[in-house]
């Protein structure tokens, strides 16, 4: 059984991708921050392709002070306008208010579940609709212009 997807099979030049389906790509995450570090680069993604997040993935990295979420959580103007000037990264308006909001809500919800990916466990059994609901429900508001990607995060979380 081979570890590449048929893409990755087709295209050996791509190695981005490569890298990604074998470190990363269906490998199961706990890591509370590692669990943000998905979910904001999925939201960064949403109207792009994946290989265009894949190539500024270290970017994001250090621009979000390694999507710690307790940091980003805290981020004020200053730090809004540093990304919004970042080459590097997405620099759009509504996905950066997206990753600070969203750090916020995890710390929310680390009072009741005591981690982000304990909340995740606690609604794994919901069918994928219902998932989507909740997700939406918590992650998402209509200053952000779309919807987040849960069923992605439930699939990785």
């Amino acid at each position: 059984m081979t570890t590449y997807c048929d893409y990755c099979i087709i295209h050996p030049e791509d190695t981005f991708n490569r890298v990604y389906h074998d470190t990363q790509y269906g490998f199961p995450l706990k890591d509370d921050n590692l669990l943000f570090e998905r979910l904001i680069l999925e939201i960064n993604q949403a109207g792009l392709s994946w290989i265009t997040i894949l190539k500024k993935a270290d970017n994001f990295r250090q621009a979000y002070d390694g999507f710690d979420i307790e940091k980003i959580a805290g981020y004020g103007e200053k730090d809004h306008a540093r990304l919004l000037a970042d080459a590097g990264i997405i620099r759009n308006r509504l996905k950066i208010n997206a990753a600070i909001v969203n750090a916020q809500k995890i710390l929310e919800l680390r009072k009741e579940y005591g981690s982000f990916n304990s909340w995740l466990d606690a609604n794994r059994k919901l069918s994928k609709e219902e998932w989507i609901k909740l997700f939406n429900r918590v992650y998402h508001d209509t200053e952000y212009g779309f919807p987040l990607p849960a069923d992605n995060l439930l699939f990785e979380g």
